[in-house]
C-alpha cells in the first residue's frame, strides 16, 4: 500500500486540528477537536493539559474514520508556543497548564530582567524581555507555588507532551523550545545560564530534535487511542508560528518573503540564514534545515475585531457574520483616515515595537459625526499601520529586504482588510489558498522526515499554499497612508507615561 499521506497535528489555543495531506499539500481529511480554557483570576490564563492529548487524539481518530490509516507515512506537530505545565515523569500534570495569554508573572519578569539582564537573555534567548516567554511563569511556580515546582520530573511545552503522548519519549521540537526563552538560539540547545538562574534542571527540559527529524514510533497504547498504526513515525514540527510561515511559502528560497497571520493576534514574519537579535522582532528556529524567522507580533489581530463586533455592536444583531458583512460595508465607504479616527490596537498589551507589557488600546478622534463603520475601519488601520512599522523596523534592522507578504488566517478572508494591508504596507499580498498553514508546515517537516524530500526547502517548494489572489498597493493609496502613519506613529510615544500611571491605577482598584 502507498504511504501517500502526512499528518500535521495542529494543537493551538482553542482546538486541535488534524489535516491529512497529500505530496502538493493539498488537504484530503479532517478532524477537529475543541479545548477548553479559563480565567481563574484577573491575567491569568489556563487549560488541562489533558485535553492537548484527548483532543490530539480525538481530532486523529476522526481522520482515521476518513481515510485507510495504512496510507499515512508520518505525523508532524505543530503547538499554540509558550503555553506549558509541570509533569511527573509517567505524563501527569501536577497543576493546569499555563497558556501563552497569561500575565501573572509581571513582578518576576521585571526582576529577572534586573538581574540577569534584558539585554542579556535577549541576546541569548531571541526574545526581548516580556511576559510571553514562560521561564517567567517558571520563576513565578517557583515562589508561589514550591511544592508544584519541587515534585516536577518535567517542564515541558505542548509539543514535548503530545511527542511523549505519541511516542513514550520527552522529546520536543528545537522551533517549540526555543519560544520558552530557555533555548540558546546559536547552539540551539538549552541555555545553561537560564536554567541555572530559574532553577531548573536540564534534566527537567525535554531532549531536543531539529525540525523534520524523527522523535519516536506511535505506541501501541496511541495507535489504540487514536486509530492509526504502531509504529508510524513522528517527526519534530515546530511552533504554530514557524509551522504557519513554512506553510505559507517563506524560506531560504524565498528570503524575500514574508508570512502575515491574521488570526487571534496578527503575527508576521521573515527568514534570515544567520542568528540576529534586535528589539524590532523576536528570533524564532524556522521550520527548514537551518535558519531563523524573525518575527513580529500584535496580540490583538481578529482578537480586536471580535470584540469590537460582541462589545460595542452586538446589540440588535441578526447574527455575528452578519454584522460584520455589515461593518465591512460600512468601513469601505469610509475614507482613508476613517473620518479622523485613530486607534492605537493595544488590547492584549504591546509586544513588537514597544515591548510594552502594561500598554492599552486607544481610540483616538472620536466626535459627534463618527460612524461605526468610521471605527471599524479605524480598527482595521490601526492594526495595518502597527504591521508597517514593525515590518519597515525589520528591514532596516536585519538589511534583508520584504518584497511582498503571503496572508494566512481567519482574518485573510476579508478583501477589506488585506486592501488597507497593501495599502498601507506598500507591497503586495497574496492570500494563500492555505487556512490551515500551521497544520501544512508541520505536514511538511514530515514529509521530510518520512523520506520523500532531501530537504526542508524543498517540501516547502512542493507543498508550500499556493496564491488565489494578489492584491497590489494603490500608489495614491499607499501615500496617503504615509502622512496617516506619521501621524499616528507620535501617538504612543506620547502616552506611554501616561498609560502606565492609569494601568497602575486600575490595578490597585
Amino acid at each position: 500500500m502507498s504511504r501517500d499521506l502526512v499528518i500535521g497535528i495542529d494543537c493551538s489555543t482553542s482546538a486541535t486540528k488534524a489535516i491529512a495531506w497529500d505530496a502538493r499539500g493539498r488537504s484530503v481529511a479532517e478532524g477537529r477537536v475543541a479545548i477548553a480554557m479559563s480565567n481563574p483570576a484577573p491575567g491569568y490564563f489556563e487549560q488541562d493539559p489533558a485535553e492537548w492529548w484527548s483532543s490530539t487524539a480525538g481530532a486523529l481518530r476522526q481522520i482515521a474514520g476518513k481515510i485507510d490509516p495504512g496510507r499515512v507515512a508520518a505525523i508532524g506537530i505543530s503547538n499554540q508556543r509558550e503555553t506549558f505545565s509541570f509533569f511527573t515523569e509517567d505524563g501527569r500534570a501536577l497543576r493546569p497548564g499555563m497558556v501563552w495569554l497569561d500575565e501573572r508573572a509581571r513582578a518576576q519578569l521585571h526582576r529577572f530582567g534586573r538581574t540577569f539582564g534584558a539585554e542579556r537573555v535577549h541576546a541569548i534567548s531571541g526574545k526581548p524581555l516580556d511576559l510571553v516567554p514562560p521561564i517567567y511563569r517558571m520563576i513565578w511556580t517557583s515562589e508561589v507555588e514550591p511544592d508544584v515546582f519541587a515534585r516536577a520530573e518535567r517542564i515541558t511545552e505542548v509539543h514535548g507532551y503530545l511527542t511523549f503522548h505519541l511516542t513514550g519519549n520527552w522529546t520536543t521540537s528545537t522551533a517549540s523550545a526555543d519560544p520558552t526563552g530557555a533555548l540558546d538560539m546559536l547552539k540551539r540547545d538549552w541555555s545553561a545560564e537560564i536554567l541555572d538562574a530559574i532553577g531548573v534542571r536540564r534534566a527537567q527540559m525535554p531532549d531536543l530534535a531539529a525540525p523534520g527529524i524523527q522523535t519516536g514510533t506511535l505506541t501501541a497504547k496511541a495507535a489504540e487511542a487514536t486509530g492509526l498504526p504502531a509504529g508510524l513515525p513522528v517527526i519534530a514540527g515546530g511552533g504554530d508560528g514557524q509551522c504557519a510561515g513554512a506553510g505559507a511559502g517563506v524560506s531560504a528560497d524565498h528570503p524575500d518573503r514574508a508570512y502575515i497571520n491574521l488570526g487571534t493576534a496578527l503575527v508576521s514574519g521573515s527568514y534570515g540564514r544567520e542568528y540576529a537579535h534586535h528589539r524590532a522582532f523576536r528570533t524564532e528556529i524556522a521550520i527548514a534545515d537551518r535558519g531563523y524567522i524573525f518575527e513580529t507580533c500584535l496580540r490583538s489581530g481578529t482578537f480586536l475585531v471580535d470584540w469590537l463586533a460582541r462589545e460595542l455592536f452586538a446589540s440588535g444583531a441578526a447574527s455575528k457574520g452578519d454584522l460584520l458583512i455589515a461593518l465591512e460595508k460600512e468601513a469601505a465607504a469610509s475614507p482613508i483616515g476613517a473620518n479622523g479616527v485613530v486607534v492605537v490596537p493595544y488590547w492584549q498589551g504591546c509586544m513588537t515595537p514597544y515591548w510594552d507589557s502594561s500598554a492599552r488600546g486607544v481610540i483616538a478622534g472620536l466626535s459627534g459625526s463618527t460612524r461605526r463603520g468610521d471605527l471599524y475601519r479605524a480598527f482595521l488601520e490601526g492594526v495595518a499601520l502597527e504591521q508597517t512599522t514593525c515590518s519597515n523596523d525589520v528591514v532596516k534592522a536585519t538589511g534583508e529586504p520584504i518584497d511582498h507578504f503571503v496572508a494566512i488566517g481567519g482574518g485573510a478572508a476579508s478583501d477589506l482588510w488585506v486592501q488597507i494591508l497593501a495599502d498601507a504596507t506598500g507591497r503586495p499580498i497574496q492570500r494563500s489558498d492555505t487556512v490551515e498553514a500551521s497544520s501544512l508546515g508541520a505536514a511538511i517537516a514530515a514529509a521530510k522526515g518520512a523520506g520523500w524530500h532531501g530537504t526542508i526547502a524543498e517540501g516547502v517548494a512542493a507543498m508550500a499554499g499556493k496564491p488565489v489572489r494578489t492584491f497590489e498597493p494603490d500608489p495614491k493609496r499607499a501615500a496617503r497612508y504615509a502622512e496617516l502613519r506619521a501621524i499616528h506613529a507620535e501617538l504612543w510615544p506620547r502616552l506611554a507615561d501616561w498609560n502606565r500611571r492609569l494601568s497602575s491605577f486600575a490595578e490597585q482598584a
